[in-house]
């Protein structure tokens, strides 16, 4: 008898000590549902609960109507209207939020999210897709937009690149202690230095049929990553001989991965 008591005290005092796992909500909007896929993904992965944002007026799928309306918003100084959430968010303490970047920033619809939550002392980890970028000024425009919030590092991935995010989810998330698991912690890129003229045309190869990007690599430094190499460019904008009055934009930083016996392909613009 004396045995079953101390057995049962001590499960008692086992079960008292052992920390409940953070309740954690992937909040998203999607308009072509590539957002959609990356918040799929990060739900499963971790079996979180998973909520859209909806507005109630939606964007027209169309790119050159999207842009326009977002225009007009931004000069009237208006939100889009959204449908409530149906979440408690009390119940959270880590909440994902996703969206594409449209601006160099967290979609409209993120916008009026944020000015009807409260995130006050939550973790928020913003992930996101894009064009060519946009994940850092993003994030920057969190970090200012909820000063009572802690802002983890976040993901993101090119549109034309969804076919290697479930990988590179899984990664992330290890890396962020949110997964259990073995993880490839990447090395620091070294000093950059000129490029020289196969590292031009690699760069080159990179970003050729992708129209935002008219550019001149300068410096380059490289690092090795599972299965291949990684390139950190840093370029200059070219005059556009179709629009001559159109400034060039300055410096930026291009990455490149070159998996093994395959093509180059950039991963992410950060001007």
């Amino acid at each position: 008898m004396l045995m079953v008591i101390a057995a049962t005290m001590m499960t008692a005092i086992s079960c008292g000590s052992k920390k409940e796992a953070p309740k954690v909500l992937v909040l998203y909007y999607s308009q072509t549902s590539n957002t959609k896929a990356v918040a799929e993904e990060i739900a499963t992965r971790l079996g979180a609960d998973i909520e859209e944002i909806v507005p109630v007026m939606p964007y027209d799928g169309d790119f050159k109507a999207t842009i326009e309306r977002c225009v007009q918003d931004r000069e009237q100084g208006g939100l889009p209207e959204i449908q409530p959430i149906a979440a408690d968010l009390a119940k959270y303490d880590i909440v994902f939020v996703g969206y594409p970047v449209w601006f160099g920033t967290y979609a409209p619809p993120i916008a009026s999210l944020l000015d009807q939550v409260d995130l006050s002392g939550k973790k928020v980890v913003p992930f996101c897709t894009f064009g060519s970028g946009g994940l850092e000024s993003s994030t920057k425009d969190l970090v200012e937009k909820l000063p009572d919030a802690e802002i983890l590092p976040g993901y993101g991935v090119r549109a034309a690149r969804l076919e290697a995010m479930p990988q590179e989810v899984d990664q992330f998330l290890k890396a962020g202690g949110f997964l259990e698991g073995e993880y490839t912690q990447l090395e620091d890129f070294p000093e950059q230095h000129e490029v020289n003229e196969e590292e031009s045309a690699l760069f080159d190869a990179a970003v050729d049929g992708y129209p935002m990007i008219h550019a001149k690599a300068t410096m380059v430094a490289t690092r090795a990553i599972p299965e291949g190499k990684e390139y950190l460019f840093t370029a200059i904008d070219l005059p556009r001989e179709d629009q001559p009055n159109m400034p060039p934009a300055g410096e930026m930083k291009v990455y490149v991965t070159v998996a093994d016996g395959a093509a180059p392909v950039f991963t992410k613009v950060i001007r």
